[in-house]
């Protein structure tokens, strides 16, 4: 405790350093000051060479000053924290200690300016002027007020949620973007701020359509460049002058926002005034309307509306209109039966707010494109008429077939603009107070007056003139513009200037927005669109945008714009949603925010409505909009940059895996679900090199990326002194994984001996239900050639490790001759000796390994063996309908064994593996007398074999037989070779040789050797040019003093092959015949 609280050193000077009793002059960080103030040291005043005084009570040492920070400087970064331009550096990185930053003025904007009125201006927009009134005529008011307050229930659940993510901690400038990013990690932020963007610039094409709108059907109708005389090319002549005036307000914009975004935020205010003015003339109008109502007449024959382009000056005659529907100005005329069967009559477009004509327009009266507007909610075509209408009738058609669905794709642009606040959190004085309350009031203020605006349009104006989409039943008028007062010029006017203004923030806002995903770096492709002009506007990024915006351009319909961005906007805000649920239900330690009225269920339910909006609003654009989303997240995921920001995402993976580990934890695996969890093991040289990177190749074939794979090592040392050789291993081993395509851990150990670190390591590998099952490590290289024995006696220790802990054992032999994952075999077998059952792991490593490129055309072949009192040919169909039950295709085959005599090459062999082992116990003779004894071996053994080439038929014997022992020498005839050979005896002869020339083999060990050596005579009879060979591997002696003969054991039994996969089985089943 005392050296933790000394770690922050600080004096209360009343009057002089050294006034204080226990202070020393030697204090490194004490400067005379007075003034009673509490004073800190400075970091860099703390020197290492110095050593601090004892009588200063700090205990504690420097270095440690160095890593973690005093209070003061701490205190004084908080202090000056300024929100940096997001994307221009990690807001992280700029928390630098010695950073100077440029004094920069304050941010000073309230609540009121700085979101309440961005959001007002963004929130409302050209749907409202242009489409609302049609979308009350065609869904009726009940659904109108549906559609528009699921629409508001979205967007106000999204801004809650908002607003808990942008008050849990300080938001830099960036908003919605940096909030997901930051909430849901990099791949979700890359995907989502992407979504947002393409909305974003979407939006910026709809308000210049919308603009393009305005502008050539109520403004300047005459300056249309193409005009088409008959009816049906009329809305392609429409679509191509939207196209055409489109580009180029597109082109004006774009090189407003280049020379400047001042000139854009300047007007923003003008735009602003614009929006009230005009819904403010609205309500003026309606109320204006309830005592004295416009003249707006529109012309009815029947109760089919009749559009006033074709009446001259207006009259609503049926002498005007007889030229239209009769094909003589006769009186004898063959005319129209529905012209002929009606009267034209006039009706008041605008009724008043007390006529009662909102009970007419109460109920939907949806139409498919090319019906006839009609009075009330009556079907497209009159019973009892003809449906064929005559060329060239004034009649009023329906553009496009509609929906409920497609209203709300429509409608649902005109709520969205809620980021504006959280986009300007830079600005902001509080930002944590006033994005909450700015956000949520202009919400508020939006909903009410969108649903005042459904109920006020359908309790003043008639519903045909409603479903009017363009004002031709009243000149050309806009509809929103006959309610309002004084004139429909303010409306007119109003909405041109602030659709305008919308699509230029749109424009101003889109680049600077891909600027941040840019030089956040998470996705490379997007690198070049950092980049920008000195003063940092996003040159690249406005180009791109501008390309973009003319896409949605040329598509000129504002009913096929809209559904696209309305897509882009749930997708952000589902997300959005998303995050703060997520971060609610994890409960994650840093999730504070100070924002308290949200609860994870609204979330979820703003996240459901955002999901379900998307598709009842247009299905197919919200699986491409998803597509879209999907493939920027993958892309992320594996090409884009590695980020660690804290998210939500990572914390949700902890709580699943924790989940996951729990409920593994319950009952060991059923067999059906085994699989081998590998721990390689490998070895790292004095260079922290691989020495064997094959058994990773390997390891990788096996698993096929699935289960888990756990890397280990073990360094020899103190872990104390070690711990940077430890983190540089691991990294060795991940850059190993990686190149070698191998998902899995890296666990490296420190320890005095190998042998106890890999023993601490099969112990302690793993967690919960997720532990290792099958160890794979290395075979020891020219064993008998190393003078120190601890490699094979580790290797033999780690067997019996593995046997205890009843784990599986792979040992593959001659590994470099494995195939790399670039070496796939084109033929070949896989053969597998099925000696001891040791639960199916012979039969499911082969399976295993097919399932990777490298072994897939590879054939299996399995081998038993048969001993003398076995039926084989019973043998081999019983194994074939394992097999077929097991659902695995191979060759089977029945090898047998007969039980032949020891021929002198198995004795040879034993002898040679006995004497060895009496060497290896004079290991404590000088290294010159081991030496000598060793060649002393390599002459006798040279000669055994002479001895054996050349006396196979010698039957001279001792006449001692031991079991039906036969040998074909005897010891008396090799020292008489050995005299012959004039061999020094005796005296001469070191004292441990003696000894090895007296060795008479145990007879066990000539048993089991020669099980081996006709073993290896049949394997490699049989696969010699197999790809890979599988055998049992017997389990090593109780008796440690057998471990060398145990290896040479394996050595017989393996010689010959090129590519050997030993297998030890754990104890339990893994493969079964049961589905």
């Amino acid at each position: 405790i005392e050296a933790v609280a000394s770690s922050v050193r600080f004096t209360v000077t009343p009057t002089k350093a050294e006034d204080v009793p226990g202070l020393s002059d030697t204090s490194p960080d004490l400067s005379l000051r007075s003034g009673g103030r509490v004073h800190f040291g400075s970091r860099e005043s703390v020197t290492r060479s110095e050593p601090p005084s004892e009588a200063s009570g700090a205990v504690t040492s420097s270095e440690e000053m160095d890593t973690r920070p005093k209070v003061s400087s701490l205190l004084s970064r908080l202090a000056n924290y300024t929100n940096l331009t997001q994307g221009a550096r990690e807001h992280e990185e700029a928390e630098n200690f010695g950073e100077k930053r440029k004094s920069s003025k304050s941010p000073q904007m309230g609540t009121f300016m700085g979101v309440y009125l961005p959001c007002l201006q963004n929130i409302f927009g050209v749907i409202l002027f242009l489409r609302l009134t049609w979308v009350v005529g065609t869904a009726g008011i009940l659904q109108a007020l549906c559609i528009v307050f699921i629409c508001c229930c979205c967007t106000m659940l999204t801004a809650i949620s908002m607003s808990a993510i942008a008050t849990n901690g300080v938001v830099p400038a960036g908003g919605s973007y940096f909030m997901i990013s930051r909430s849901l990690g990099p791949e979700f932020g890359g995907a989502v701020g992407l979504c947002f963007y393409l909305g974003t610039t979407f939006a910026g094409s709809m308000y210049i359509l919308g603009a393009i709108e305005i502008l050539l059907m109520y403004i300047a109708p005459r300056a249309a460049i193409f005009i088409s005389h008959d009816t049906d090319g009329e809305a392609a002549a429409m679509l191509n002058n939207m196209r055409v005036y489109g580009s180029i307000f597109l082109l004006l914009m774009s090189l407003l926002v280049f020379v400047g975004v001042k000139y854009v935020n300047k007007l923003a205010s003008v735009f602003l005034a614009c929006v009230i003015i005009s819904i403010l003339s609205i309500y003026t109008g309606a109320l204006v309307s309830a005592f004295r109502p416009p003249f707006f007449p529109v012309c009815m024959l029947g109760n089919r509306s009749l559009s006033q382009h074709y009446l001259s000056d207006g009259q609503c005659k049926t002498t005007i209109l007889w030229q239209q529907f009769c094909n003589s100005s006769e009186m004898n005329a063959i005319c129209d039966e529905y012209f002929a069967h009606n009267n034209v009559t006039q009706i008041e477009g605008i009724p008043g707010l007390a006529s009662g004509v909102i009970a007419d327009n109460i109920w939907s009266s949806y139409l498919s494109k090319g019906d006839l507007l009609e009075q009330g909610s009556h079907s497209a075509h009159s019973p009892g008429y003809s449906s064929h209408v005559w060329n060239g009738s004034p009649y009023i058609f329906a553009d496009i077939t509609t929906s409920f669905t497609l209203l709300v794709g429509i409608f649902f642009p005109s709520v969205t603009g809620i980021m504006a606040g959280s986009n300007r959190s830079g600005d902001l004085k509080d930002a944590q107070r006033s994005i909450p309350i700015g956000t949520v009031l202009a919400i508020l203020t939006t909903s009410l007056v969108y649903l005042s605006s459904v109920l006020i349009f359908g309790a003043c104006v008639e519903g045909v003139l409603l479903r009017d989409k363009f004002g031709e039943s009243v000149k050309g008028n806009l509809v929103v513009g006959t309610l309002a007062w004084p004139s429909p010029w303010v409306i007119v006017i109003g909405s041109f200037f602030s659709t305008c203004g919308a699509g230029l923030q749109s424009l101003t806002g889109a680049p600077r927005l891909l600027q941040a995903i840019a030089k956040d770096n998470i996705i490379p492709f997007l690198r070049v669109f950092g980049h920008g002009k000195a003063n940092g506007e996003p040159t690249w990024a406005l180009l791109l945008t501008a390309f973009i915006a003319e896409l949605g351009i040329l598509i000129a319909s504002l009913d096929l714009v809209a559904p696209i961005l309305s897509m882009f906007f749930l997708m952000c805000y589902l997300f959005v949603n998303l995050a703060c649920a997520l971060q609610t239900l994890l409960r994650t330690p840093n999730w504070r925010p100070r924002f308290s009225y949200y609860h994870w269920t609204l979330s979820f339910l703003g996240m459901v409505i955002c999901l379900a909006l998307m598709f009842i609003s247009s299905w197919y654009y919200a699986i491409v909009a998803m597509v879209i989303a999907g493939m920027i997240y993958k892309y992320i995921e594996y090409h884009g940059a590695e980020k660690e920001w804290g998210d939500g995402i990572r914390g949700l993976s902890l709580s699943a895996a924790r989940y996951a580990l729990l409920r593994l934890e319950e009952g060991p695996p059923h067999t059906k679900n085994w699989r081998p969890q590998l721990l390689v093991l490998l070895k790292l040289d004095e260079d922290a090199h691989v020495k064997s990177p094959r058994l990773l190749t390997f390891a990788s074939q096996l698993k096929a990326g699935k289960g888990l794979t756990i890397v280990g090592t073990v360094l020899p040392g103190n872990f104390l002194y070690s711990f940077g050789d430890s983190l540089a291993a691991e990294q060795t081993l991940k850059h190993l994984m990686e190149k070698e395509r191998v998902k899995g851990f890296v666990q490296c150990i420190v320890a005095q001996k190998p042998r106890d670190g890999i023993s601490h390591m099969i112990q302690s590998s793993g967690l919960g239900g997720m532990r290792p099952n099958t160890v794979v490590m290395g075979w020891p290289h020219a064993w008998r050639q190393s003078e120190d024995p601890q490699s094979w006696k580790t290797f033999i220790n780690t067997v019996r490790v593995t046997t205890a802990a009843h784990l599986a054992l792979l040992v593959p032999k001659n590994i470099s001759l494995f195939p790399s994952n670039s070496e796939p075999c084109t033929e070949g077998t896989i053969d597998v000796w099925w000696i001891v059952h040791d639960g199916g792991m012979l039969m499911l490593l082969p399976f295993l390994l097919r399932q990777h490129k490298v072994w897939r055309k590879c054939g299996m072949r399995i081998f038993t063996v048969a001993q003398m009192e076995d039926n084989s040919i019973q043998m081999k169909k019983d194994l074939a309908t394992f097999l077929y039950h097991l659902r695995i295709e191979a060759e089977v085959e029945v090898v047998e064994m007969h039980d032949s005599d020891i021929s002198a090459y198995t004795y040879e062999r034993t002898l040679m593996m006995e004497q060895r082992s009496q060497m290896l116990r004079q290991m404590r003779l000088s290294k010159s007398d081991r030496e000598r004894e060793a060649q002393l071996v390599k002459d006798r053994n040279s000669m055994l074999r002479l001895t054996s080439i050349g006396s196979d038929d010698d039957d001279d014997t001792d006449g001692v037989e031991h079991r039906r022992v036969h040998m074909t020498w005897t010891k008396d005839k090799a020292l008489e070779l050995r005299a012959q050979a004039h061999i020094p005896s005796g005296c001469s002869t070191p004292e441990g040789f003696r000894d090895m020339l007296s060795i008479r083999p145990d007879h066990s060990n000539v048993r089991r050797m020669h099980t081996a050596v006709k073993l290896n005579e049949v394997i490699v009879n049989k696969s010699h040019d197999a790809r890979l060979v599988l055998l049992n591997m017997p389990g090593p002696p109780k008796n440690p003093e057998g471990d060398e003969n145990y290896m040479e054991f394996l050595e017989v039994l393996t010689e010959g092959l090129e590519h050997v996969l030993l297998v030890r089985g754990g104890g339990s089943e893994v493969i079964t015949i049961y589905s």
